[in-house]
C-alpha cells in the first residue's frame, strides 16, 4: 500500500485453504516423470492456495485473459482499489469511466459487469459447485458472458483446488511444456496431451509447478 493514502480500516481475515491432496500429488509426480522430478524441490513447501471467494476469484481470471501475469496483477492492483469490498453489488455501483482509468478495456468491463450480475441475482449456484463434476461446473460457468473454458479452469484450479485439470488453452502451460520437455520447440495441444499422460490423476499441480518454471512467484488467487 502506498504511504499517501490514508489508513485503511483492518480488513477481515481470508480464510486461506490448501489442497489436501498436494504432498502425495508431488510424491506421484516425482516418481511418474522425469521433469517434475526436478522442479518440484525448486520451491519448497510452497504450494497452491485458494481464498475461498469465488466472485473474486473469477473477476481475477477475466481480468487476467489475454495479458500476461504481471500486466494482469497490475490492471487488477487498480481495479481492486475501486470498490470498498470486492463484492458483486459494488461492482455494478462502479462508474465506466473509472473501470476504464483502472486499465480494464470496454470488454472486459461488460463481462465483469455480467459476472456481477449473474451472482448478484443468484443465477450462480456457489453451494452446489462442491458436489458437482468438473465439466459441470465449466459448463454452469461458460454459460456467463465473458467466461470461455480457459477462465472456468482456472476457477477450478484456483478456487475449488480440483487436482486434474489441464488447462491447454493456457499459454504459459503451453510455453512450459515447449520449454521443459521440447527444448523450445514448438508445442501442439496433442503435445501436450500426451506429456501430461504422466500427470494424471494430478494434472492442476503440475501445471502449476510448470507456470513455476516460467515464473518463481506463484499467481494468487482471491
Amino acid at each position: 500500500m502506498k504511504s499517501a493514502m490514508p489508513p485503511a480500516s483492518k480488513k477481515p481475515e481470508v480464510q486461506v485453504q490448501t489442497p489436501p491432496y498436494w504432498e502425495e500429488a508431488c510424491k506421484y509426480l516425482a516418481r511418474k516423470d522425469r521433469v517434475m522430478k526436478r522442479l518440484i524441490p525448486q520451491f519448497g513447501d510452497a504450494c497452491l492456495e485458494s481464498r475461498g471467494d469465488a466472485f473474486t476469484t473469477l473477476a481475477r481470471s477475466i481480468v487476467g485473459q489475454q495479458i500476461s501475469v504481471k500486466a494482469a496483477q497490475s490492471v487488477w492492483d487498480r481495479f481492486a482499489r475501486l470498490p470498498r469490498k470486492m463484492t458483486p453489488a459494488n461492482v455494478l455501483r462502479l462508474k465506466v469511466d473509472d473501470m476504464r482509468a483502472a486499465g480494464l478495456s470496454a470488454r472486459k468491463i461488460e463481462y465483469l459487469v455480467d459476472l456481477a450480475l449473474n451472482f448478484d441475482a443468484g443465477v450462480v449456484h456457489v453451494e452446489a459447485w462442491d458436489q458437482m463434476a468438473d465439466e459441470m461446473i465449466i459448463e454452469e460457468l461458460v454459460a456467463i458472458r465473458g467466461i470461455g473454458r480457459w477462465t472456468a479452469e482456472m476457477f477450478l484450479i484456483f478456487h475449488l483446488l480440483r487436482p486434474n485439470v489441464l488447462p491447454l488453452d493456457d499459454l504459459g502451460l503451453i510455453a512450459g511444456i515447449s520449454q521443459s520437455y521440447f527444448s523450445g520447440d514448438p508445442v501442439s495441444r496433442s503435445d501436450a496431451r500426451e506429456v501430461a499422460v504422466a500427470w494424471a490423476p494430478y494434472c492442476s499441480v503440475a501445471t502449476w509447478y510448470i507456470w513455476r518454471s516460467l515464473d518463481p512467484l506463484p499467481v494468487v488467487a482471491y
